[in-house]
């Protein structure tokens, strides 16, 4: 086989494994991992279970493709529009947090709580997509990513109060997503001015910013 037909093979691999991706975040967005089996999978995907096998190994290595695509998809919403206003920006970041988890219950509940049990490896992306979070926030506030110990405890906290917030609105959806970005939104801005108060390195935004 020559260089162009390995290329050509690799690529039709790489569809396929995120056509294979594409079917399990739909099926995951409203079912339970074990709410779903292989045969389903396979079944929804129109593929034989052994391609599944073969791309993924397993159901839990399946499983974990898609939360991470999930993640690198919430990752990918907050950290856009970087030319906007600042203030602009944490609530479109807000909102695109809220949307994404609204059509994607069952994957937002799965990257939050930490997986199926206790799962040390979705734990791990949690965690990462947190850290992520929490930098895309710190630069658009500070214009900078790395924040002194007591900022980053100050807006891991925050994000700790988006996380039971959303997935308690999830149960109801109710009030209206646009009232509950713009509560996180105001919780952000006071816990930077309290950050402010405590962390003469990050001063708190000038109002409006």
């Amino acid at each position: 086989m020559n260089n162009s037909q390995q290329r050509g093979t690799t690529e039709k691999s790489q569809v396929r494994r995120s056509e294979l991706i594409a079917t399990g975040r739909k099926l995951f967005a409203d079912t339970s991992y074990d709410a779903l089996s292989m045969d389903d999978i396979a079944k929804h995907a129109g593929v034989a279970k052994g391609l599944i096998y073969y791309y993924f190994k397993s159901k839990r290595g399946y499983y974990l493709a898609i939360v991470e695509d999930s993640v690198a998809d919430l990752v990918a919403r907050a950290a856009s529009d970087t030319e906007l206003p600042r203030a602009d920006r944490v609530h479109r970041t807000m909102e695109g947090y809220l949307l994404y988890a609204q059509h994607h219950q069952a994957a937002y509940r799965t990257i939050v709580t930490g997986g199926v049990g206790f799962d040390t490896q979705v734990q791990a992306i949690r965690d990462a997509v947190r850290e992520e979070l929490i930098a895309t926030i710190a630069e658009g506030a500070y214009g900078r990513r790395d924040v002194p110990v007591l900022a980053r405890l100050a807006l891991l906290g925050w994000m700790g109060c988006v996380e039971s917030v959303t997935l308690e609105w999830l149960g109801t959806l109710e009030p209206e997503r646009a009232t509950v970005r713009d509560l996180l939104v105001r919780m952000l801005r006071q816990t930077m001015d309290t950050i402010g108060e405590f962390e003469p390195a990050c001063p708190s935004p000038p109002p409006g910013a």
